[in-house]
């Protein structure tokens, strides 16, 4: 088994809007043959892109995998490329990518406790939107720290990704 079928189906970062919010087609990308597909392109720039979560993504797998973007076959995460250079174990890799799946919950479990609870949307962007309401006093100490705890934990899940996913 290939470390890209070990860790990828149990994994997913890079297609669920937590690593990126959108994806922008390149050169030899056949945007109609993508949007036939099912992916909803929209125009980011004078590029077409799709938003993150995919709309082909089913929480593990991609529908389109043989046909899908350029840019989606040639990234490789951080932790995917230090297992294929035998740096890392496959059994440490998918120790990681658990513990980043966890932080990646209790950001979201935050964020549903802030009404940012719009999961077709990035995980950057529903914490912006969250992060942009202002901080409700009148629901005591519980309500009025919620800001800073989600801000604490999604740093902490941001130092993750940053260190085993985007280097």
């Amino acid at each position: 088994m290939s470390e890209v079928d070990q860790l990828c189906p149990n994994c997913g970062l890079c297609c669920n809007g937590v690593l990126f919010a959108d994806v922008k087609l390149r050169k030899g990308d056949d945007a109609k043959r993508l949007a036939e597909l099912g992916l909803p392109l929209e125009k980011k720039g004078r590029q077409q892109a799709f938003a993150q979560p995919g709309g082909c993504f089913d929480g593990k797998l991609c529908r389109i995998y043989a046909e899908r973007p350029v840019r989606c076959r040639t990234f490789e995460c951080g932790l995917l490329k230090r297992v294929q250079a035998g740096e890392l174990g496959a059994d440490a890799a998918l120790g990681t990518i658990v513990q980043a799946k966890r932080q990646v919950e209790k950001v979201c479990e935050l964020l549903r406790g802030t009404g940012s609870d719009d999961e077709r949307l990035a995980l950057s962007h529903r914490y912006g939107r969250a992060m942009s309401e202002p901080v409700d006093l009148s629901g005591g100490e519980t309500s009025a720290g919620l800001p800073g705890k989600l801000m604490t934990t999604y740093r902490d899940l941001m130092q993750t990704l940053q260190r085993d996913f985007l280097k």
